[in-house]
């Protein structure tokens, strides 16, 4: 186990280093270096910059170095947390990255703080009868949640709830730190499509271990209904939902630029699309290492669980 959770590691700062080379790469072309000089120069655009002006802020940038030279300085700043200087906020990009991570990792913890039982629950209650009429009022709910496009979900929560019932506010704009109520709809909009998807598969995976021949022989030989659930059925059915939930926070963290934009809640999502928006070049290539640092992440802690459940895996 330790030998495959080592080569997992090993396989996690391979992918990293790739990305970050190609991300290097692809934002020191020209395009993206004139576009930046424009910004801290003050132009209005490329025909404003002259060649000169140009070369000499390349010079004092030191960007006529050698291209694996300049690389293995930004990897070191990189390493002391120096992620460059917003050209949108003017504050550096480790400042804010830290403040929007934290706001959207509340965000994220309140969605998995309730969807985890929630989901397991509804799913294991739908797949230990199948066919019943509660394992069909839980799969059409569970298919329509899924159905819906969050952006339609987040307009119409915000229609009923904010403008209609007046219960929360429309907006979270988090000026003077948040609360419940502020939370509410981009909690909402984001727990009522992923309740749904994991209780399908939760619903899927625990109806195919009630039909496995190891239940049937339990169930023949006497034991209690409710033994054979937990003692021999949860076990196994619950390894593909597990998996599933850690591979979430790669999916959360996508997720959330269209609520956080939509409902102007600060946190990661939206600074991500404030800065493709204006060109914050520093602040994308940030976001991008830490979006890609959560999916690989959440893969390796998504196969460590699945070879903690599965004896099959572990002891291979």
């Amino acid at each position: 186990m330790l030998r495959l959770i080592a080569r997992r590691v090993a396989q996690m700062l391979l992918i990293m280093a790739t990305v970050s080379l190609i991300l290097f790469a692809i934002f020191d072309s020209d395009q993206f270096r004139k576009r930046v000089a424009i910004s801290e120069l003050g132009g209005f655009g490329v025909a404003t910059l002259s060649e000169q002006d140009y070369q000499n802020w390349l010079e004092n940038k030191g960007l006529n170095a050698p291209f694996l030279l300049r690389y293995g300085e930004w990897l070191g700043k990189l390493a002391q947390g120096d992620f460059g200087r917003s050209l949108e906020k003017n504050v550096e990009v480790s400042t804010l990255l830290s403040e929007r991570l934290f706001n959207t990792s509340v965000l994220a913890f309140s969605v998995l703080l309730i969807m985890v039982p929630v989901s397991l629950l509804l799913g294991v209650l739908a797949g230990m009868d199948e066919g019943s009429l509660l394992d069909r009022i839980i799969s059409i709910g569970a298919v329509i949640s899924t159905s819906i496009p969050q952006i339609a979900t987040a307009v119409l929560l915000t229609v009923v709830l904010a403008l209609g019932l007046g219960w929360v506010p429309a907006k979270s704009a988090m000026v003077d730190g948040f609360n419940f109520r502020q939370l509410a709809l981009p909690l909402l909009t984001l727990l009522i499509y992923d309740i749904g998807y994991v209780v399908r598969m939760t619903r899927a995976s625990m109806a195919e271990v009630m039909t496995s021949h190891y239940i049937r022989t339990a169930v023949l030989k006497g034991l209690p209904y409710w033994r054979v659930i937990m003692k021999h059925a949860l076990r196994n059915a619950l390894i593909v939902p597990f998996t599933l939930i850690f591979l979430q926070l790669n999916w959360l963290l996508s997720e959330v630029v269209v609520v956080e934009v939509f409902f102007q809640y600060a946190g990661f999502g939206r600074m991500l699309f404030d800065a493709a928006v204006y060109g914050d070049i520093a602040v994308v290539q940030a976001a991008t290492l830490v979006a890609v640092g959560v999916a690989v992440f959440s893969q390796l802690m998504s196969d460590i669980v699945y070879m903690v459940l599965n004896p099959r895996v572990r002891f291979a």
